[in-house]
């Protein structure tokens, strides 16, 4: 497979790369981002997380934000960051910034005019991986993580895919979306008006029939600005009582929906993968 060197960027003695490559899943040109610990200069071959990030980002968002690679370059991880939707002149969108290009809600779209291109799920748990694997010096062992939108696609990922992922973790996650504004208008454009099928990508929901359970870390901020009317922690909380599922969820005082967030505990969700990702 075919993928194009955009950037390259050394980093606590690893690299930052970009890449482009044909998607086969979206149907277009698609970017995305690895860091590679210094550990693959020595012949090693290392675990991935992979991370999703929210509205309107891009691979570039949480790789020049979150602070990451350090703490990724000590535990010998590498990290790859996707873009949050397909794009292009020929990809459908929409003018505001909660649909279409850059909010692709990392669901299979079956309505049109989304249809054609919209298949960030299969994207995310498939192709992705598959080239990573191929081309870059990296193990079969996964993990995956996001924030908001993102947070939303990592836990539906791990949950309907337990043999694929070591662990999961989410910042302030859109943990129900099926009851909150973003989830309803991404919903029925993407997935069509019949409710009964956006349970497939619904967290909440997921966690309340979990049977394969995939360990989990869940940060929100109560200073949030979000936190009531679109993440709904406490129907996680809730689904993860049901099933006594092994939720950690922490509440963080004073902090709100930004990347100072994720910067302030990014280190401490990258240490949970890895007891995950190095677990015999």
């Amino acid at each position: 497979m075919a993928i194009e060197n955009l950037s390259r960027n050394k980093s606590f003695d690893g690299w930052h790369k970009q890449y482009r490559h044909q998607s086969e899943s979206l149907a277009c040109a698609m970017r995305f981002a690895i860091y590679l610990p210094p550990q693959v200069a020595n012949g090693q071959r290392v675990p991935v997380l992979y991370w999703l990030s929210g509205l309107t980002c891009t691979d570039e968002n949480f790789m020049n934000k979150a602070g990451a690679h350090r703490v990724a370059a000590e535990l010998g991880i590498a990290i790859v960051a996707t873009d949050t939707s397909p794009r292009g002149k020929h990809v459908p969108d929409d003018e505001s910034y909660d649909l279409g290009q850059g909010a692709g809600f990392y669901v299979n779209a079956s309505e049109g005019p989304w249809n054609q291109h919209y298949h960030m799920y299969d994207y995310v748990l498939n192709e992705l991986p598959a080239l990573i694997e191929s081309v870059f010096p990296v193990t079969d062992q996964r993990s995956i993580a996001g924030h908001s939108m993102g947070g939303h696609g990592a836990l539906v990922l791990a949950l309907r895919n337990s043999d694929r992922y070591q662990s999961v973790s989410a910042f302030s996650p859109i943990s129900n979306p099926v009851n909150c504004r973003w989830g309803k208008k991404a919903f029925t454009a993407y997935l069509g008006k019949d409710t009964s099928r956006w349970a497939d990508y619904d967290a909440s929901m997921l966690m309340r029939e979990s049977r394969q359970f995939v360990p989990a870390l869940v940060d929100q901020g109560d200073a949030d600005n979000f936190l009531t009317e679109q993440l709904h922690p406490e129907a996680l909380m809730t689904a993860a009582e049901i099933t006594n599922y092994p939720l950690e969820l922490n509440f963080r005082q004073g902090y709100d929906h930004s990347y100072y967030f994720i910067s302030s505990f990014i280190e401490s969700h990258l240490r949970f993968h890895r007891k995950h990702l190095f677990k015999e």
